[in-house]
């Protein structure tokens, strides 16, 4: 658990393990908090690297307005702190859009890439839903309303009722009554407005997991389908009956197909 300085701002990371190094870059509404189920499973074989954004968790706040190249330069001055010269990378939702706009500037520094639920570019669809988020900001219960139900499949969310009430409950009476953090919220969403790599992507070839969820209603599969056609060297998995909050849903798939992916030795089939 450390801090380093960013353009005068704290920024907060973890390091667990030894192995192969690979860094967990945190949704939207996440924080390095938010991975301590998978700790354990992460950094028995690899550096685990968790990493707070600014205006995430343990960071430092944001007074002004930003876009996501922010986020970039600070993920690049993490890997030249921690003094590596290639990374593995992790990104869900949000933290999987930073990812893509970091190997389109800074790709000799990946070995590997994983992307769940993850979007070339903020589509109209994404930036209606993001512009309801931040006009349902001043109410706790009005915005878990409108953000939390959408995350999950409604598979999983009707299954998990008790669980769901108890979400509510807790999100509403702490962090979605706290200004500084709806603020960043706030922040944050608009930070990926104009987010859009599809011409960068082109000449990318770093080895990519896409993976997708078919009842994913912020970020459709249709999305990963499109990005995994951008990106030559990618690979696609599809996970049934799951949303868009896919490592809650499915921690164990989860988990094995990122250390699969990352760990696995580079194979190739040769035809007799």
């Amino acid at each position: 658990m450390a801090y380093f300085e960013f353009q005068g701002k704290n920024v907060y990371y973890e390091t667990h393990g030894e192995g192969k190094p690979l860094i967990l870059l945190n949704g939207i509404m996440m924080s390095t908090k938010s991975w301590g189920i998978f700790k354990e499973a992460f950094s028995a074989n690899n550096r685990l690297i968790l990493l707070d954004f600014l205006d995430q968790g343990q960071s430092d706040k944001v007074v002004e307005e930003y876009t996501q190249d922010l986020q970039v330069e600070v993920l690049h001055a993490l890997i030249k702190e921690l003094n590596y010269e290639r990374v593995n990378l992790l990104g869900i939702s949000y933290g999987g859009e930073v990812a893509l706009r970091f190997i389109t500037k800074y790709e000799s520094l990946v070995d590997r890439l994983v992307l769940f639920n993850t979007s070339h570019r903020t589509s109209p669809w994404l930036k209606d839903i993001g512009d309801a988020w931040n006009l349902s900001r001043d109410n706790a219960l009005d915005y878990y309303l409108t953000t939390i139900p959408v995350i999950y499949s409604p598979e999983f969310y009707n299954r998990n009722r008790e669980w769901m009430e108890n979400r509510k409950k807790l999100l509403t009476a702490t962090v979605f009554s706290d200004k500084n953090f709806m603020d960043s919220m706030v922040r944050l969403t608009r930070s990926a407005e104009t987010h859009d790599v599809t011409e960068d992507l082109k000449d990318v070839r770093t080895r990519t997991l896409i993976v997708s969820s078919e009842n994913d209603f912020i970020t459709p599969k249709e999305e990963q389908e499109a990005l995994h056609k951008l990106l030559v060297n990618s690979d696609y998995v599809m996970l049934p009956k799951t949303g868009h909050g896919s490592m809650y849903e499915r921690p164990a798939l989860f988990t094995a197909l990122t250390l699969g992916y990352i760990n696995a030795s580079d194979l190739e089939m040769t035809v007799l």
